[in-house]
């Protein structure tokens, strides 16, 4: 059977004018038409091709020697090069771009930019890419507690905390209390794996171990403090919502990094904020 959105072999049964007619072995389904313009030379009938089998601008079925940057089933960054009032199209290295629905967007694209979609077949078997990705992500990762990698945020829950692809691969999710930041989908982030969960996915985080960050947050207060003529007006007493805000950081950390600034001699600590010495 011929698989649309992926790459097989297939045999050259005829020639035409226009190109040359493929299948599988004697299959009685309907050809594919290889246009003339990528028939290998000194092709002949019975010979095999790999191609990849996609519907074109007319919603045809039609094979290709190029390759799309991603399969059914695969995922990929791909570019937005235009944009409708039903959806997007995006860049995947043949000549129809791929279509991506408004209803499998998250969020909202911006033309130029690139997100992570996979790739899949809608129920009239056309090929669409979808920012819908969790259920093709794995929960079998290779990592462990304290592993850094990357991954690329494809979800952003308010309440909940951003989704992550880490790697491209697995399911990861960076809490509402560790995202530090504004952040935005489509977004690569290099983070910490703090906890792998028994259904395999993983806790991220956007911060180094205690240690290793607190010397990061003692730095940044040092040149917010330089930046501000000495003074912040930020302490103990500070909400942990405006910590966020000015720093970047939570407020747990805030209190680390200005109890190491203090026993160093670097800072004093104030009624109303915190001042270098």
């Amino acid at each position: 059977m011929i698989k649309i959105g992926k790459i097989q072999k297939l045999k050259i049964k005829r020639f035409t004018s226009v190109g040359a007619y493929l299948n599988i072995d004697d299959s009685r389904e309907d050809d594919v038409l290889l246009p003339k313009s990528q028939i290998p030379e000194e092709a002949k009938v019975g010979d095999e091709i790999e191609v990849m089998v996609y519907n074109d601008s007319r919603d045809r079925i039609i094979a290709t020697t190029k390759r799309a940057k991603a399969q059914v089933g695969e995922m990929a960054h791909l570019m937005v090069i235009s944009q409708t009032k039903i959806g997007s199209f995006l860049d995947w290295g043949l000549e129809k771009d791929l279509f991506l629905p408004f209803s499998e967007t998250v969020g909202s694209v911006e033309k130029g930019k690139e997100y992570l979609v996979g790739v899949y077949l809608d129920k009239s078997d056309r090929l669409c890419a979808t920012m819908k990705i969790k259920d093709m992500l794995s929960t079998e990762s290779p990592y462990k507690e304290n592993d850094k990698v990357k991954g690329t945020i494809y979800s952003i829950n308010r309440d909940i905390g951003a989704f992550v692809a880490v790697e491209d691969k697995y399911d990861g999710l960076i809490p509402k209390k560790e995202l530090l930041g504004v952040y935005e989908v489509g977004e690569i982030v290099e983070v910490r794996v703090t906890k792998v969960k028994e259904d395999g996915k993983l806790d991220l985080s956007l911060r180094d171990r205690a240690h290793l960050q607190m010397d990061k947050d003692s730095e940044h207060i040092l040149l917010k403090l330089e930046e501000r003529d000495g003074f912040l007006p930020l302490n103990d007493n500070t909400d942990p919502e405006r910590i966020k805000k000015e720093l970047s950081m939570s407020k747990s950390g805030f209190k680390r990094a200005i109890g190491k600034l203090y026993k160093e001699g670097l800072i004093t600590i104030e009624d109303k904020g915190i001042k270098l010495k």
